[in-house]
């Protein structure tokens, strides 16, 4: 199970590790960029039109994320890079990571401080090593505040590309819980529709449930 994007990742896909490749370093600025309206069609293909239409869309900017449409729901969506994976995810600098995610207001409390922090901390070139110490002071602190029950969030886009082993997965929702154990969700297990895996560095674990539609109704294979 590969911990993703989310986190970020991700997000979270199952993959064989043996076939993933390596990035050793960040890429260059303009490879995590993409065209502004076209980043904003993206994050709100997250969801169902229903709960993204009204929703605080955000874009990547040169020094972080920053907003580029005003929501109403309380909901925000975003395209994750592969920084929003963990830290110690094997494509965390890959530039190709376009992961469409639309968080609830509990995620948007509690999980949205961790996607925003790290790429503020990637695009100012700080090294891994220094991501980590800066994760370990922000929990200390509650910059990166206690998980709200409730937080979840939505990743049904056709247009994602999670993870070279397999870009495109399946239109899943995931909830973020402080870190534990698989198996008390019924996780991981054979027969199973509930996946997960634990970030260790920023202390949650994600469940994810596949759904059977994309955001804009069609079903996936």
């Amino acid at each position: 199970m590969k911990p993703w994007i989310g986190i970020a990742v991700l997000l979270f896909v199952p993959v064989a590790q043996a076939q993933t490749p390596s990035y050793p370093r960040a890429p260059k600025l303009e490879e995590y960029q993409m065209g502004r309206q076209a980043e904003v069609e993206m994050a709100r293909s997250a969801a169902p039109a229903s709960i993204a239409g009204e929703a605080e869309i955000l874009v990547l900017g040169k020094a972080g994320y920053e907003v580029a449409a005003k929501g109403k729901n309380g909901f925000v969506c975003l395209v994750q890079r592969g920084f929003a994976a963990a830290i110690d995810d094997p494509e965390f600098w890959s530039p190709k990571i376009r992961a469409p995610i639309c968080l609830n207001p509990e995620a948007v409390r509690s999980f949205l401080p961790h996607l925003t922090k790290k790429a503020e901390w990637v695009l100012a070139g700080l090294s891994k090593e220094q991501m980590i110490e800066h994760v370990k002071a922000a929990l200390a602190s509650k910059e990166f505040p206690d998980f709200a029950p409730g937080a979840m969030c939505y990743m049904m886009s056709k247009q994602a590309y999670l993870a070279d082993s397999d870009p495109h997965w399946h239109p899943h929702l995931m909830w973020f819980v402080p870190a534990t154990k698989p198996a008390t969700w019924g996780a991981n297990l054979p027969g199973s529709p509930v996946f997960a895996a634990t970030d260790n560095i920023e202390r949650y674990t994600i469940f994810l449930v596949p759904v059977g539609h994309w955001s804009d109704g069609t079903p996936a294979q």
